[in-house]
């Protein structure tokens, strides 16, 4: 199951519950779901923290901020003004 297909799933199982008007059994069927959905959804979103993490250590093994960049653009070498030029040390990983 994609990631896409599991949230969007899950979407559905909520608004159902939310609806209401469903027998206890029904219910706890749905609930169920959704908790394994969720599950699903939390370890590949921790698959991909995993990834980028790797993707974006340096060679000591530390993990340094990266401009992101879209295939195809080019890297002129100058600096985000917006960004205010110094290092982002809130990475959330």
């Amino acid at each position: 199951m994609s990631f896409e297909k599991a949230l969007e799933d899950l979407e559905k199982v909520v608004e159902k519950l939310e609806k209401g008007g469903l027998s206890l059994n029904e219910s706890l069927s749905l609930f169920e779901k959704g908790v394994k959905l969720a599950k699903f959804l939390r370890e590949e979103l921790e698959k991909a923290e995993k990834k980028v993490e790797i993707l974006l250590k340096d060679e000591k093994g530390q993990v340094k901020a990266e401009p992101f960049q879209l295939e195809g653009e080019e890297d002129t070498g100058e600096q985000d003004e917006s960004s205010g030029g110094g290092e982002d040390n809130n990475l959330p990983f």
